[in-house]
């Protein structure tokens, strides 16, 4: 049985540090793309970061940019998106999502994708 679970959200103040993790069972997750989502309320679902198969590549929405990585640990299947320089704006539900035919990051924030995390809150306050 395919399952992604996200972990790691929680509340920080604004120019803090989380690390969100995205562990998968069921499949190799290296041999996957990987994309990271969030979606807070009243707001469009944004694509925030995805990573290529065997980690080849990164991308990030021009939002996050310099503040957040994406990257993988194929020893734990688990796939890690560190969020650092936290601001308000980045407050939201984060998911995880991939999907067995989807080979590139190409368009990654508006494809469609089987396979999703159940979601993890990241709150950025004071």
């Amino acid at each position: 049985q395919v399952q992604l679970v996200e972990s790691g959200g929680g509340l920080v103040q604004p120019g803090g540090s989380l690390r969100l993790s995205c562990a998968a069972s069921g499949f190799t997750l290296d041999n996957y793309v990987i994309v990271w989502f969030r979606q807070a309320p009243g707001k469009e679902r944004e694509g925030v970061s995805c990573i290529t198969r065997r980690g080849g590549s990164t991308y990030y929405a021009d939002s996050v940019k310099g503040r957040f990585t994406i990257s993988r640990d194929n020893a734990k299947n688990t796939v890690y998106l560190q969020m650092n320089s936290l601001k308000p704006d980045d407050t939201a539900v984060y998911y995880c999502a991939t999907d067995p035919l989807s080979f590139s990051c190409s368009t990654y924030g508006s494809r469609v994708y089987t396979y999703w995390g159940q979601g993890t809150q990241v709150t950025v306050s004071s």
